[in-house]
C-alpha cells in the first residue's frame, strides 16, 4: 500500500499567507503570516504594512508550535497555565512554544505536514485568520 501526502510547496504557502492576509484586512486587523512544513521550518512568510513588530517571531512560533503539537495553539491556552497539565511548556524549546489563538496544524492521510500561524489581530481575528489560510490548504489537498 502506498501512502500519498499533500506537501507544503512555496506555491501553496504564498496563497495561504495572501488568503489570510486578505481575510485579516476584511477584519481590521494587521497581521503576519508564516507557513511551516512538517518539520516546522518556515516556507512562506508576510508581514502587512504597520502590523506589530513582534508579529513576525510569533506567527512562525505559532505555526512551529501547532506542528510540534499537533493541535491548534489555542487549545494549549489552559495545558500550560499554572495547574495545567503541560504548565511550563511554553518555556521549552528555547520560548518557541505559543499557546494562544492563530496557531493550526496542517493535517494530510493523517499526519501533520506542516503549520500556519497568524499574529497582530485580536485571539479571534488571529484564528480566523489562520483558518482561512487552512482552507486554502484543505482546498488544495482535496483536490490532488
Amino acid at each position: 500500500m502506498r501512502v500519498t501526502r499533500m506537501e507544503v510547496d512555496l506555491t501553496l504557502a504564498l496563497a495561504m499567507c495572501e488568503a489570510a492576509r486578505a481575510a485579516a484586512a476584511e477584519a481590521g486587523a494587521l497581521v503576519s503570516v508564516a507557513v511551516v512544513d512538517g518539520g516546522g521550518h518556515l516556507v512562506s512568510f508576510t508581514r502587512m504594512d504597520a502590523a506589530e513588530i513582534a508579529g513576525p517571531v510569533l506567527a512562525r512560533d505559532k505555526a512551529y508550535t501547532a506542528v510540534a503539537n499537533r493541535c491548534a495553539t489555542a487549545d494549549l491556552t489552559a495545558e500550560v497555565g499554572p495547574g495545567g497539565e503541560f504548565a511550563g511548556m511554553n518555556s521549552a524549546d528555547g520560548g518557541r512554544f505559543i499557546a494562544f489563538a492563530g496557531g493550526l496544524p496542517l493535517w494530510s492521510e493523517g499526519r501533520v505536514v506542516g503549520g500556519v500561524g497568524v499574529s497582530g489581530g485580536s485571539g479571534a481575528q488571529d484564528a480566523a485568520a489562520a483558518a482561512v489560510a487552512q482552507a486554502v490548504f484543505d482546498a488544495a489537498e482535496a483536490t490532488a
